[in-house]
């Protein structure tokens, strides 16, 4: 009979040679796992009715952890691949219940003079190259989004199913589209996607222009977030098709940052649709940010969002919203944050109800963090005070 002593050495031989294997394997790959934790307390004035002092999490930055990884096979050529889950830092949950990595799940390959093509659960070129410039690159979404997130430049859109492509930058110009396969026997059409957008960069000037389409929203397996679940728009959520088009621009002076941007989301009804006429939300915007020293950012924007007359709404609605944001970095990693936004909504809406869509008064809804809780009258104030970590 064998002694322990040699049954233990030889185990540990053999449990040591996948690692041995594996890292010769991919020794030409790199995987870094990043993340955020953001918990904040808030304060809103009218939350259907009732003001409210309560914890929030995901303000500044949704919380989330990631693994993004690449391997060099050679010829300038790498195998890319990103894999990321959001969550609820106050309660530890899954921000999408079922969904892992409800966020990102890609792979694909890419190149330095003929781009990136990669597959999987991904965000739009829309909102990479468009939103990036938007209110949400400086004002979080959860504050500083427009109304609603009408016009989904926050990060409320992605594609399951979806192939994309994105170019290199050649003279300052870069370009990036997207088609999400519906999946759908028969008609290749049927519940797919797709996205295009452009963007150019000259020294202090960033512009940036795209656009979706989106098919048979309430069932695409194609289409993997798409919030319809505000006051502002719930009342077309069973739309048969959703168009988005939007552009912004800043420009950059030392420590000023200004910028201006521009939504039309058009909602269009179908046979099986509870309302009859398309309707289109039109958003203008203003940012800009100023930093004081390397640690203190301060930020603000204003947008103005209104309705079409359509559905038998005569008077449609109108929303303005002020977002302020002040930020101080501790470190590379840790900021503290302070966040302040008020709306004023007037006219009519289209409005869910439980036996369908109602024409009823507009009700402020502050970004897309008070998308469940609106509230009960024309004007909303939101404050939050919060820590993001990032690692």
């Amino acid at each position: 009979m064998k002694s322990s002593k040699t049954v233990w050495a030889r185990a540990s031989v053999l449990l040591s040679l996948p690692v041995v294997f594996a890292n010769h394997a991919f020794a030409q790959s790199s995987v870094t796992l990043y993340g955020v934790v953001d918990n904040a307390f808030a304060y809103v004035n009218n939350q259907r009715g009732h003001s409210n002092i309560y914890m929030s999490q995901g303000n500044l930055q949704a919380s989330k952890f990631g693994l993004l990884g690449a391997e060099d096979i050679g010829g300038g050529t790498k195998v890319v691949f990103r894999l990321e889950s959001g969550f609820n830092s106050l309660t530890g949950a899954q921000s999408s219940a079922g969904n892992m990595f409800n966020r990102q799940a890609y792979t694909g390959l890419s190149n330095d003079r003929y781009g990136t093509l990669t597959m999987g659960r991904q965000y739009t070129p829309y909102f990479n190259m468009v939103g990036a410039l938007g209110p949400t690159g400086v004002l979080t979404g959860a504050t500083g989004a427009h109304p609603g997130d009408v016009d989904a430049l926050d990060t409320t859109l992605r594609f399951n199913n979806s192939v994309t492509y994105v170019s290199p930058t050649i003279a300052g110009l870069a370009f990036s589209a997207q088609y999400a396969l519906g999946g759908v026997p028969g008609s290749i059409a049927s519940g797919s996607n797709f996205s295009a957008a452009l963007r150019y960069d000259y020294k202090p000037f960033v512009i940036a222009a795209g656009y979706v389409k989106l098919k048979d929203i309430a069932t695409s397996p194609a289409l993997g977030t798409f919030a319809v679940n505000s006051p502002v728009n719930n009342g077309f959520a069973s739309a048969r098709s959703v168009q988005l088009a939007a552009a912004a621009a800043r420009y950059t002076y030392n420590d000023l940052m200004l910028g201006v941007n521009y939504s039309n989301a058009q909602y269009a009804p179908g046979s099986n649709s509870l309302f009859t006429d398309e309707a289109v939300f039109n958003t203008y915007g203003a940012i800009a940010t100023y930093r004081f020293t390397p640690a203190i950012n301060v930020a603000a924007g204003y947008s103005y969002t209104l309705a079409s007359k359509s559905n038998g709404i005569n008077e449609p609605a109108r929303y303005q919203q002020i977002s302020l944001e002040q930020t101080y970095s501790l470190s590379t990693r840790t900021t503290f944050y302070a966040l302040q936004a008020y709306q004023h909504a007037s006219g009519k809406s289209l409005i869910a109800s439980g036996n369908g869509p109602v024409i009823a008064n507009a009700v402020a809804v502050v970004g897309d963090s008070q998308n469940t809780s609106p509230s009960s009258g024309p004007s909303q104030f939101v404050a939050m005070v919060g820590i993001r970590h990032a690692f």
